[in-house]
């Protein structure tokens, strides 16, 4: 009798921890962005006892190379957390770029997201409005930008700023997410396949 009572509870238990929504913010359940694929509805996990597993679990990497990153990577970028992020995914005027190597990039990212790997970025910079010149890139019309990558321990991201800063970009268009792919999972937000 006894264990019955015990597994009622624990069922009890379970369907109370998925019951309670789980929204964006306090206004929205859902933002849809577009993608290469169409319209996303992007939407929090709704299994209130959820957790990450995996890669993006770990907590403790090897410093260097994963060491934390500052919370500004360069002089007149803006750092961003979720809500800005997503209000950049719905805007068409930004481009939000995940600046991941391609096996990092292809194995899941933020919906909406463009890749444009670290290393190769500033090669890159005429697709984001800059015209290329005799001293490199002239970004006049270089257009609103924030990137991400792994997390706050990954320097994808940061390296990829700095480098485009040299390079001419205007440190002022552009937003870093430091929160990247693990603060993205770990607050239960989607993650897709990108189309090979």
């Amino acid at each position: 009798m006894r264990y019955l009572l015990l597994a009622a509870l624990s069922l009890l238990f379970v369907s109370a921890a998925t019951a309670e929504p789980v929204g964006i913010d306090r206004e929205r359940m859902s933002v849809t962005v577009e993608t290469d694929k169409g319209p996303y509805e992007i939407r929090r996990e709704q299994d209130n006892a959820a957790v990450i597993s995996g890669e993006f679990a770990r907590t403790s990497r090897p410093c260097p190379p994963f060491c934390i990153q500052p919370m500004q990577p360069a002089e007149g970028v803006t750092t961003i957390g979720e809500l800005e992020l997503l209000a950049m995914l719905e805007d068409p005027e930004v481009t939000v770029i995940d600046s991941r190597t391609n096996d990092w990039f292809t194995g899941g990212t933020i919906p909406g997201a463009r890749h444009m790997a670290w290393d190769r970025i500033s090669e890159r910079l005429n697709e984001l409005g800059c015209e290329p010149d005799f001293d490199g890139w002239d970004c006049q019309a270089a257009h609103k930008v924030a990137l991400f990558c792994n997390g706050p321990w990954c320097g994808q991201s940061p390296t990829a700023i700095r480098a485009m800063i040299t390079a001419g970009y205007p440190a002022d268009r552009i937003s870093y997410y430091r929160g990247g792919m693990q603060v993205w999972r770990m607050l239960g937000l989607p993650v897709v396949t990108p189309a090979n």
